[in-house]
């Protein structure tokens, strides 16, 4: 990657520069509203619902939300990452000697579940660098065909992040490849941070255009991984008021940030099999310095996995938008977390919150969907 220590700081007017030099290879994604969702994030639980979770017995909060949908899986190769690998490219070719020194010959290397590894892919194959991509043996069979067809060469290693490390480690010392890191790399959270930039915008035009008294966002929450999106969107949102918040699957200690912000320390290795694949990773270095040390994010919230097929089962039905789990973590929290709800309802009172949620991405399959939501006897 470029040298960490001569790219632009970690700030706003970054991320916008970012977007400058970004904008010809990504599509501006559409923000999408859906009134059947925002009517349940507005509607209490049943006491029910809450039989069995941490909230049973309490009284359901009641808070008023209008989401506003950042349509990521819209995006090329159906997911976020090609904001951040188009950013790292192009500042990687732009260093000095880089090319000079064969770095093009030699090619890039990262490992990924999925998305990254098909925007790296995409990305390179575009600007004529030879990639290689350490993918999970476990990977949806549909993200593994798209990366290689975009021309990548793909190597399978473990799930685990330490296990797709050492293969990584193994590429690298073989063919001096230039790792380009999924999340935890300046450039890459620059690059993602263009669509908090963009959804923004996008966001204030519609109110705008509805003539409503309110102008913007009140807050958004990504799927937290890696931790280079919900970074990324925290610094595009520094000095505007908008709050930020990150969710997370909860499933085999797969909500790593959450729990490391309320210990204060990083939690570096995540082993978990959440249906959220693209979130199995633990937060990275860099993108907890603007999580945590900079308190650029507001708060962690996690949710089970029969929330997020519950959340996924509502996007597919309701808004007729196909997205992967890991999208719909954000929506998950807004829906059934009884603590983001009340933190809503005691903030915003009865003017509620316009609040963005981000669909991460769109790369899962059919026959994975079926699985997911056939009966169990």
């Amino acid at each position: 990657m470029a040298d960490p220590s001569k790219c632009p700081p970690l700030t706003r007017p970054s991320v916008i520069a970012a977007h400058a030099l970004i904008k010809p290879h990504i599509h501006q994604t559409p923000v999408l509203t859906n009134t059947t969702l925002s009517t349940l994030a507005s509607t209490p639980q049943s006491t029910a619902a809450l039989e069995g979770t941490p909230w049973a017995g309490q009284e359901p909060a009641k808070p008023v939300i209008r989401l506003w949908f950042k349509c990521e899986n819209l995006q090329k190769v159906g997911a976020f990452k090609i904001r951040g690998a188009f950013h790292a490219l192009t500042r990687l070719v732009e260093e000095e000697g880089w090319e000079k020194g064969g770095g093009r010959t030699r090619g890039v290397v990262t490992h990924s579940s999925g998305n990254h590894a098909q925007a790296l892919s995409l990305a390179a194959r575009t600007m004529g660098i030879p990639a290689t991509i350490v993918m999970p043996r476990i990977s949806t069979p549909s993200k593994i065909a798209a990366t290689q067809s975009y021309g990548a060469r793909v190597i399978f290693s473990g799930s685990t992040s330490v296990e797709r490390e050492a293969v990584v480690a193994d590429v690298i010392q073989d063919t001096g490849a230039t790792l380009v890191p999924p999340y935890d790399h300046p450039d890459i959270i620059l690059g993602q941070g263009t669509l908090g930039l963009e959804m923004q915008a996008q966001v204030a035009q519609l109110l705008a255009s509805s003539e409503k008294e309110k102008k913007s966002l009140d807050a958004i929450i990504t799927p937290c991984g890696g931790g280079g999106m919900l970074s990324g969107t925290a610094l595009s949102c520094e000095g505007t008021g908008i709050w930020v918040f990150g969710a997370e699957p909860e499933f085999e200690g797969a909500d790593d940030c959450k729990r490391g912000l309320e210990a204060g320390k990083r939690i570096e290795r995540v082993s978990t099999l959440t249906i959220a694949d693209g979130l199995r990773t633990p937060v990275g270095e860099i993108p907890w310095t603007i999580i945590h040390d900079r308190r650029l994010v507001r708060a962690m919230y996690s949710v089970t996995e029969e929330q997020i097929k519950n959340a996924l089962k509502l996007v597919l039905e309701r808004m007729k938008v196909v997205v992967e789990p890991s999208a719909v973590v954000g929506l998950a929290t807004a829906l059934y977390n009884e603590d983001f709800r009340w933190m809503v309802q005691n903030e915003a009172g009865e003017k509620g919150w316009d609040l963005g949620i981000v669909f991460s991405g769109g790369n899962v399959s059919v026959e994975a969907l079926g699985k997911m939501f056939e009966p169990t006897s």
